[in-house]
């Protein structure tokens, strides 16, 4: 990172609000505004969060769920203690093939939610990247689909390409609306986007995709 972009980050808007609000990530907005718009995430809702480190949508989650949600954060990278009873972060890989049985392990029934800011390290390389984050973004829908509940919802990130209309097309075989979002929080020069999923079709319309070699 240049000392340049981190000059840069210091004085932007929603970094100076995450650490006047102590919030640990200026992502959290992007969620706060997903949330207060399309309402995917209620009140006592199990949420799953995939890639939670370092846990500002953890803190976002628990403001909205309340004291009579759950939410779990799972991530490759530690993340420190968020003091409330009913959050719990693993360390731990979403494409290990068992993640989906650990989680179901430590969740207490199946998941109204989950939301997925996963992200690999950026090569540089365009066509490598997208492709990457579209294959994290498959394997979130895998998890997202085998472990949340009927009528359940899901939020995840992508980044814009020749692949999104792909992924776009492959969401709605299990979720009755989707939709592209862009939080104002996300930068307007940044190929960030989300896919919302909302109303999980029952089980019996299809399995959970499998997945691609």
């Amino acid at each position: 990172m240049s000392k340049t972009w981190i000059k840069e980050r210091k004085r932007e808007y929603y970094y100076q609000m995450a650490k006047k609000e102590n919030y640990r990530s200026r992502a959290v907005y992007k969620l706060f505004q997903a949330v207060k718009k399309y309402r995917f995430i209620r009140s006592g809702d199990v949420v799953v969060d995939l890639g939670a480190a370092p846990g500002g949508w953890l803190q976002a989650c628990r403001k909205v769920v309340g004291e009579e949600g759950f939410v779990l954060g799972i991530d490759l990278n530690g993340i420190q203690s968020i003091k409330f009873s009913n959050v719990r972060c693993i360390i731990d890989d979403i494409t290990d093939p068992l993640i989906i049985n650990r989680i179901m392990e430590l969740l207490p029934r199946p998941a109204d939610v989950v939301i997925s800011d996963v992200s690999q390290n950026i090569s540089g390389i365009w066509e490598v990247d997208h492709a990457r984050q579209i294959d994290l973004a498959r394997r979130s829908l895998q998890i997202a689909t085998s472990i949340l509940k009927s009528k359940g919802n899901f939020f995840v990130k992508v980044f814009q390409g020749e692949m999104s209309n792909d992924f776009l097309e492959e969401v709605k075989r299990y979720f009755r609306f989707v939709k592209w979002v862009k939080p104002k929080a996300s930068r307007k020069r940044s190929a960030e986007i989300y896919m919302l999923g909302t109303n999980l079709k029952s089980r019996s319309v299809g399995t959970s995709p499998k997945e691609k070699s």
